[in-house]
């Protein structure tokens, strides 16, 4: 089966005969999975975007739920894209409602340790490192993902990215013992069980147990009977395979019976970028997020986090933690942090500046040389031109450059 212009789309499967074709005024070209809320499509609009369309399979009748539900997706459109994947829109009001989110393009977690085994060195590092941030955004925006697992993780050619957050919690919480036992139940914080309150610290919970999947291809607290996993959540210790001291610790903290003894998510992301948890003020609100996005994508440098520049975007180089060190190195998406730097410096608003000062210089100069009106605007035009260009790529292999000290 292949995506949109021909482009294989991993894991996309035929409509099956009782699939509907399309969900508003989007087409649906495949399946991209099922689940207990529902299924999940690939669609496409009428410019040919891909997107991800999810059918839910709850009656949204009642005007409680479907006030609640409209009001999780609302707080779920407002959580900032690092290392998730946007929510783009909703439809509650016709026969079958679904939610739109991006479309990221690559196999999940689940399927990429069922394929190729666990994963580790910098690797699960930078694994964490992007979901923690993920969880850090959703819950700034007040949304809890409810349903975190090593399904709802895609692995993107910028790195991890979570999907699906704050759908379970609009649904109230619809996955029960008797559904998606073996996917869900093995990532559910014990607090669940007891039916209290659904937190933040439910999340970072199944954040460590899905890291803990990666890193050894099993949830700590098995995955056979659904009863005996609940019995294990509930009162045993978690199985965690062979990991470097300090993430070791990070996990089992993470996944404490207590909620209230677990980290918070952006503490968690901050351990990992290896910042002391006492550092405060602006660097921490305003960055970490940033650092955190583009270190999920990169090999972990050595120098400490630093305070970017004003306008400027937050820098990638953090103190690596000492579960970090030494592990070999993971090869990176080939031409990953150059693209990043590229799209960074081409909106750059002081290098448009000087281009279109440039320019202007250019065109007078045309005018006064040649008198000619036509000639000025095209020396102009090709001043600009030549100077963001030079610009452009100057300073993209500056910041490669610096980024390889």
């Amino acid at each position: 089966m292949t995506g949109l212009a021909g482009t294989p789309v991993p894991g996309l499967a035929p409509l099956w005969t009782h699939d509907p074709v399309s969900a508003g005024p989007y087409r649906l070209v495949g399946r991209l999975g099922a689940g207990g809320q529902g299924v999940v499509y690939l669609g496409e609009d009428d410019q040919g975007d891909q997107v991800a369309v999810k059918m839910i399979n709850v009656d949204l009748s009642d005007s409680r739920v479907r006030s609640r539900f409209m009001k999780e997706i609302a707080a779920a459109r407002r959580v900032v894209p690092f290392c998730t994947a946007q929510v783009l829109f909703a439809e509650v009001d016709g026969e079958r409602p679904y939610v739109v989110s991006e479309f990221i393009e690559g196999p999940t977690l689940y399927r990429h340790v069922q394929d190729h085994g666990p994963v580790a060195g910098n690797a699960l590092h930078r694994l964490a490192v992007g979901t923690a941030t993920a969880v850090a955004a959703i819950h700034r925006s007040d949304v809890v993902h409810c349903d975190l697992k090593p399904d709802n993780v895609v692995l993107g050619r910028d790195g991890p990215r979570v999907i699906d957050f704050g759908i379970a919690r609009a649904l109230g919480g619809t996955d029960t013992v008797t559904s998606r036992v073996m996917g869900t139940i093995a990532y559910m914080a014990p607090e669940r069980f007891r039916n209290d309150s659904v937190g933040p610290p439910c999340d970072v919970f199944a954040w460590a147990a899905t890291i803990v999947f990666a890193a050894g291809g099993r949830p700590p607290f098995g995955n056979d009977s659904p009863f005996a996993v609940m019995h294990r959540v509930l009162n045993d210790p978690p199985d965690l395979p062979p990991l470097p001291r300090g993430l070791d610790e990070l996990l089992r903290q993470c996944l404490a019976k207590d909620p209230t003894a677990r980290p918070d998510a952006e503490n968690v992301l901050m351990r990992l970028l290896g910042q002391d948890d006492r550092v405060t003020g602006p660097l921490r609100r305003e960055t970490v997020l940033q650092v955190g996005n583009e270190t999920a994508g990169t090999v972990p440098p050595t120098q400490p986090l630093s305070s970017p520049r004003p306008g400027s975007a937050a820098p990638s180089q953090y103190r690596a933690p000492a579960f970090a060190s030494g592990a070999p190195a993971a090869p990176s998406t080939p031409g990953g942090g150059w693209g990043r730097r590229l799209r960074r410096e081409s909106v750059d608003a002081w290098g448009i500046s000087t281009a279109i000062f440039l320019g202007s210089v250019g065109a007078a100069a045309g005018y006064v040389a040649s008198s000619a009106l036509d000639a000025a605007a095209a020396t102009g035009a090709a001043t600009f031109v030549v100077v963001y260009v030079v610009r452009l790529l100057v300073a993209t292999a500056l910041g490669d450059s610096s980024d390889r000290r």
